[in-house]
């Protein structure tokens, strides 16, 4: 994770914590640094049916998964890795700029194991979930 300060660290969002999806409210009033994307590096998949994006890097064959950048004090870090589902982790995934962030990443096993969808052609999660509601 990236150190701004003592106190605060960058974190790479790009799920269901996204501005207008339903977790945003989990980064509590974090301040809000920038949009950006990760290297073609990760595939994206719907986890539980859609519940949560489960996304892991792969060695080829990834995509370019946009986001925004986000600065959090500790005490928000922490709330946030307490209200992520179950098995996520967090890790540095690398942005189209070079720079190593944390994000929140999901076991590429679990995903397979379950056979969760593969929603990389979205492009993304919010893209994804935009879709999905269009088609209500």
């Amino acid at each position: 994770m990236t150190q701004t300060s003592s106190n605060t660290k960058l974190v790479f969002i790009c799920g269901s914590a996204l501005q207008g999806q339903p977790d945003h409210k989990n980064l509590q009033s974090a301040k809000f640094i920038k949009k950006a994307a990760t290297q073609a590096r990760y595939r994206l998949h719907a986890a539980v049916d859609g519940w949560h994006p489960a996304i892991y890097e792969v060695s080829a064959g990834g995509i370019s998964i946009p986001g925004e950048v986000y600065e959090l004090t500790t005490a928000q870090y922490e709330h946030l890795l307490s209200t992520e589902p179950p098995n996520m982790y967090p890790s540095d995934v690398i942005l189209a700029d070079g720079e190593a962030i944390t994000a929140m990443l999901y076991p590429q096993e679990l995903v397979k194991q379950y056979n969760w969808q593969d929603i990389s052609q979205y492009g993304g999660w919010a893209a994804y979930k935009q879709a999905v509601a269009s088609k209500v």
